[in-house]
């Protein structure tokens, strides 16, 4: 019989497999595939249940999820989420629920204050803990040898697609900040081509504008650099490059602290090597 390698035991390598098998996994199971690496603490502190809920999907799914990429079931699958989790000094999980816990003690104000902050850092740290140094080295050497940047951010994203654009002007390095404005969004792309580049930032559920215009950019030969919180996202799947950025939440309301933290980075780099060359 062939030698069958076995599953991986480090999140990295899972995470890694995950994204390899994506394509060729059932829809169901596919679902499933981008739920784990969206919720990866659901996945290690949830039960098949809890978890088949919350992705829409039945329980016997997991399982079935677990052996097509090699485990023996889903405990031994979730057994490499909660890895991750183990060298953590802090839970932020439990740190937010605290402050609920509390909130009669303190103003609300000051609770909400307090999970926001704690939602900061923790999307600073997820952020530390996901850069790969090479990829923000190749998007930043893309970026950096555009003739123009075209920036594109809408809704959410807009706040930081609209601070590069400043941050850039000040800087000296050209760019042009699609703000879709009287809905010309597709026009302002008009002039965009190979010798060019497209920076295009969205989030789950992702703006539908964004991804429009950056297949339509794809389409026209000019790379793509995208920031964006999957690799199943249609940024992802149709850009030449692209950052992963996962905020967390408090109350519902996503952190937009690790984005920022990127988009200084990678103006301050780009208009550093334009500056070197």
């Amino acid at each position: 019989m062939p030698d069958i390698d076995p599953p991986p035991r480090d999140f990295a390598a899972l995470k890694a497999l995950i994204t390899e098998r994506a394509a060729d996994l059932p829809k169901r199971l596919t679902q499933i595939a981008s739920f784990a690496l969206d919720n990866p603490d659901e996945i290690a502190f949830g039960t098949v249940s809890s978890i088949a809920e919350q992705a829409d999907v039945q329980p016997s799914t997991l399982v079935r999820f677990s052996q097509a990429i090699g485990y023996q079931g889903f405990s031994d699958m979730q057994e490499v989420f909660r890895s991750r989790l183990r060298d953590r000094i802090l839970n932020y999980g439990e740190r937010i629920q605290q402050l609920r816990e509390h909130a009669l003690e303190a103003s609300k104000p000051n609770v909400i204050f307090q999970g926001f902050c704690d939602s900061t850092e923790k999307s600073i740290a997820s952020l530390r803990e996901k850069l790969d140094p090479d990829e923000l080295d190749q998007a930043v050497a893309t970026l950096a040898q555009a003739q123009t940047i075209y920036l594109i951010g809408l809704r959410r994203s807009f706040p930081i697609a609209s601070y590069m654009a400043y941050a850039f002007g000040k800087l000296g390095v050209r760019s042009i900040l699609v703000d879709a404005v009287g809905g010309m969004a597709a026009e302002q792309l008009t002039f965009a081509s190979p010798a060019d580049a497209v920076l295009a930032i969205s989030f789950t559920p992702y703006a539908s504008e964004t991804v429009a215009l950056t297949q339509g950019a794809v389409a026209r030969g000019v790379p793509v650099v995208s920031i964006t919180d999957s690799p199943f996202s249609p940024l992802a799947q149709v850009s030449g490059q692209w950052i992963e950025v996962s905020e967390a939440n408090f109350e519902g309301f996503r952190s937009m602290a690790a984005t920022l933290t990127l988009a200084m980075t990678l103006t301050v780099a780009i208009a550093e090597k334009r500056g070197a060359g």
